[in-house]
């Protein structure tokens, strides 16, 4: 597999993204890449299509996403189902605050267009609650799996924490902070079966997007026809002794 970046000019479509691959299933390889155009004055890429070349008939398949716009589209070639046939991993980033990037994964075997991941599936599936508590605490529940984490906040700066506790350590209101969309989408084949699973970073954040408390750490990898969650981390930031 070969992966390659390519740079658009402004006002046309151009490709954007290339990799050589079999996503037929037919062992022969397949050209695939992204077109897209250029916004004036800016990298973000508008209108982005994915286009298939079959390698042996040389038919070209255009296939429209939902969510086509974006900063540095991407590609990657591997196979996530175990089939043996490489799957199609498109990335583009939203450039917003949260780091949030748009993910799809499709597959393309003998010719059929088949969406395997899409971020927004995701993201509304994957729902978190996030609950300053007392005692420099802070809740977080992952909903989907019923899963409860607790962040020890308490080598935060003091005047950090002078703003959302009293002397004794007690809220002085209830504060609630959110979790990202995804910003981080990766291909790792964990037990080295040549079989990829994923593995998926959102940003915790306390009372505003700055203000970074760690990342949830989703791996999910492909049973009964879709991705499921395998393993889930709550990872954090270190503070300096």
């Amino acid at each position: 597999m070969t992966n390659f970046h390519f740079t658009a000019a402004t006002g046309n479509p151009n490709v954007v993204a290339f990799a050589n691959g079999d996503v037929t299933g037919d062992r022969v390889m397949d050209q695939i890449y992204l077109t897209g155009t250029k916004t004036p004055d800016s990298p973000y890429i508008r209108d982005i299509i994915l286009h298939v070349r079959d390698g042996r008939t040389g038919v070209v398949t255009s296939i429209t996403l939902h969510n086509n716009e974006g900063y540095n589209p991407t590609l990657f070639l591997g196979d996530f189902t175990g089939n043996g046939v490489d799957d199609i991993l498109i990335g583009m980033s939203t450039g917003g605050s949260g780091g949030i990037i748009n993910y799809y994964i499709v597959s393309f075997v003998g010719n059929q267009v088949r969406f395997l991941f899409d971020s927004d599936v995701y993201n509304n599936h994957f729902h978190y609650e996030v609950n300053y508590q007392d005692h420099y605490k802070v809740e977080v529940i992952s909903r989907p799996n019923n899963e409860r984490y607790i962040i020890d906040i308490s080598t935060r700066d003091a005047s950090y924490l002078n703003e959302i506790y009293d002397r004794n350590g007690k809220l002085k209101s209830p504060i609630t902070g959110f979790v990202d969309p995804l910003s981080g989408l990766y291909p790792v084949d964990f037990d080295s079966n040549g079989v990829y699973e994923l593995l998926a970073y959102q940003k915790i954040s306390g009372r505003y997007h700055a203000d970074g408390l760690g990342y949830m750490l989703n791996t999910l990898g492909w049973e009964n026809n879709g991705f499921a969650l395998q393993q889930q981390y709550l990872g954090i930031f270190g503070a300096s002794l």
